[in-house]
């Protein structure tokens, strides 16, 4: 798959699986790895950026394997801004679809 596409839905999928959980860098990583193929080098700066913007903060939770992880969660404007991007990418991946099977 194109990286350019890959990178232009993926605040979208990050937002997304935050919404239903909090999660540390890595477990981020090997969710949207299930269904798409993306390195840790690319979910690491996006997490800055992503927290930079208030969309989400962070913690530390201690762990049984090791240091403390830090956890991000989403702010109430991540919320919000995962529920738009989502809106947004289902009514555009709805219009590309008919596109494609010529309705």
């Amino acid at each position: 798959m194109d990286i350019q596409f890959k990178k232009g839905v993926l605040d979208l999928c990050v937002l997304s699986l935050l919404k239903k959980s909090d999660c540390y860098g890595y477990e981020l990583v090997n969710k949207i790895s299930n269904y798409i193929i993306i390195s840790e080098g690319t979910i690491y700066p996006l997490l800055k950026k992503i927290t930079g913007d208030g969309l989400v903060k962070t913690y530390l939770k201690e762990s049984n394997e090791g240091p403390p992880r830090k956890y991000y969660t989403l702010t109430e404007r991540g919320h919000e801004a995962a529920d738009r991007m989502e809106k947004e990418w289902m009514d555009f991946s709805n219009k590309v679809n008919d596109l494609l099977r010529g309705e």
